[in-house]
């Protein structure tokens, strides 16, 4: 894979353990920077945060927010990528380019509602088949997404 082309991939207040350390694995994977905006639902020293990502944490590049205004304020609004369920917009729509920011709210309420409306023509979602079920996991979502992005930006 071509190390020039970096992301960012934004975790806003992230509540499963697992979730954060499999993204921090994927992101040591691809050179991606990983944003996490607080209160985080753990300690960074959570024995299962620590166990998805394995070993790989010193190849992960790690961000820390105080809060969301705070992360928003600090970035360009079209370098802003933003993931949820409600909307329409498929993610294979949206036209990513290195150094992205690739957005998902916490696993239990999603991004605040607020922050969808401000950036609505942003705002992008995975389909899914069975109105069953309510989203994807956030570690699977947050790979589908990056990869994607990444096939876009990486030379055939």
């Amino acid at each position: 894979m071509d190390n020039t082309h970096f992301f960012n991939i934004v975790l806003v207040e992230p509540e499963i353990p697992p979730n954060t350390g499999s993204i921090a694995r994927l992101c040591g994977a691809t050179n991606t920077v990983l944003h996490l905006v607080h209160p985080l639902g753990f300690s960074t020293d959570d024995k299962h945060l620590i166990r998805a990502g394995l070993d790989y944490w010193q190849f992960v590049k790690i961000h820390h927010w105080a809060s969301l205004d705070e992360f928003l304020q600090a970035q360009q609004e079209l370098q802003l990528f933003f993931f949820t369920t409600k909307v329409d917009r498929r993610y294979t729509s949206a036209r990513f380019t290195p150094g992205c920011f690739l957005i998902f709210g916490k696993e239990t309420k999603g991004l605040p509602e607020d922050i969808l409306q401000l950036y609505h023509d942003r705002c992008y979602t995975l389909p899914m088949e069975n109105s069953n079920i309510r989203s994807l996991n956030l570690a699977m979502t947050a790979g589908i997404v990056l990869y994607e992005a990444l096939r876009q930006c990486v030379s055939e």
